[in-house]
């Protein structure tokens, strides 16, 4: 069985976590404090805070900007459940808006119907790895401040609604010249098991914060907030004499730890000569073979004049097929025993959702390119042969299914 997406683990990486187990330093320490420099030294953003997740980056800045009953965060409907999920922790009302039809980000035109007096944060979502349209989320929020109504003291700071990125897809990725991390006032990056850059688990807030915010001193305080509120972490308590510490602020576990921070280092290390070079010519593969089927499929879009992606998905849509089809295509391909994927059943359509009254046909859009996708495998190890194996596991089990719709019409 071709895997769909297996982490990248050699030699480097478990002799760098060898040696943070060897150095006595497990938790949060001198490998994730290293990590936190390099990761801003890399996406050029002004302060950079490494956590244990991508969702508790994003939940822990909703409550940073006092984010609660009775406001609204606008998210696209194509997105995975964390996005919306943190919006519902804090108390605040998702506002599900469409995206675009040829790259499944988040359509401008409809943020800006869905912007109220209510609208505290937007929160764009970096599919598969190609940026939103920044400048364009950034100029509106700026002509929209007339609207913005603060009650916290970070929110009159601001004086405007936040835009607090989802780029758990995106490190790397590029637009207009600048990486995804700086686009922006506040982005969130994933380094879960299947993302580009993994660390087996964990995440981190990238600020970008406008004057007068000091994003070092937001960094310290958000520092508190994600280790229990305590004024001193374990590698501060290292000093002599320096054990006595507070807790100033009821806050919560969100911590990296040195032995993801170990794994982090080593691949941020080698992304740009190594990992995203060989994604990039996977997906080039995919391209170079799909394209002479373009009556079936469409491809994804990963570079335009302005963006570029960091290949972490290859999503590819069929044409003319139903939701149901395209399942039954899915299990034509495993049966050549390849792993492909559905990225990703949109929020609306999840139970817990629809309970509140989310309906996936006011997405029109979303629906349509969520039930013709498959997303195929994208991984460091895979092969050329093995890519051959799957673009032909995909053509015939499409070729099937079409073939038996016409059968039956």
């Amino acid at each position: 069985m071709i895997p769909f997406s297996p982490p990248r683990i050699d030699k480097k990486i478990i002799d760098e976590v060898t040696a943070a187990l060897q150095s006595g330093w497990i938790t949060t320490g001198p490998r994730t404090k290293l990590f936190e420099k390099k990761l801003t030294e890399y996406y050029g953003n002004k302060a950079t805070l490494c956590l244990n997740s991508a969702t508790a980056g994003l939940e822990i800045m909703l409550r940073w900007f006092g984010v609660g009953a009775g406001d609204e965060v606008i998210l696209p409907a194509y997105t995975y459940s964390a996005t919306a999920n943190v919006i519902i922790h804090c108390g605040a009302t998702p506002v599900f808006v469409d995206v675009n039809a040829d790259d499944f980000n988040i359509a401008i035109k409809e943020i800006e119907k869905h912007i109220t007096a209510k609208t505290k944060v937007i929160m764009p979502v970096d599919f598969g790895g190609l940026p939103c349209d920044y400048d364009e989320i950034n100029t509106l929020v700026a002509n929209k401040k007339n609207l913005f109504v603060a009650k916290t003291d970070n929110q009159k700071k601001l004086g405007r609604i936040l835009i607090l990125s989802d780029s758990a897809h995106s490190v790397g990725a590029t637009y207009k010249g600048k990486k995804t991390g700086s686009l922006t006032d506040v982005s969130v990056f994933s380094f879960h098991a299947v993302k580009n850059l993994s660390t087996a688990e964990g995440g981190c807030v990238a600020l970008n914060l406008p004057a007068p915010f000091d994003n070092e001193e937001e960094y310290k305080k958000l520092c508190v907030s994600t280790l229990h509120g305590q004024n001193k972490d374990a590698l501060a308590k290292t000093q002599k004499g320096n054990w006595r510490y507070d807790i100033v602020e009821a806050g919560y576990k969100f911590n990296m730890t040195d032995l993801t921070a170990a794994i982090g280092l080593i691949e941020l290390e080698r992304y740009d000569t190594d990992t995203l070079v060989k994604r990039k010519a996977i997906c080039a593969q995919y391209t170079n073979a799909l394209t002479k089927h373009s009556n079936i499929f469409e491809l994804p879009v990963q570079k335009t004049a302005d963006k570029e992606s960091c290949y972490h998905l290859y999503p590819l849509r069929i044409k003319n097929i139903s939701e149901v089809q395209r399942d039954e295509i899915i299990k034509h391909i495993f049966d050549y025993d390849v792993s492909v994927n559905v990225h990703f059943i949109p929020v609306p359509c999840m139970s817990f959702y629809k309970g509140l009254g989310y309906n996936i046909k006011n997405y029109p859009v979303t629906y349509d390119n969520y039930s013709r996708e498959v997303t195929l495998p994208v991984f460091y190890d895979l092969t050329t042969q093995q890519i051959e194996t799957i673009v032909n596991a995909v053509v015939q089990s499409v070729s099937k299914v079409i073939t038996q719709k016409n059968t039956l019409a």
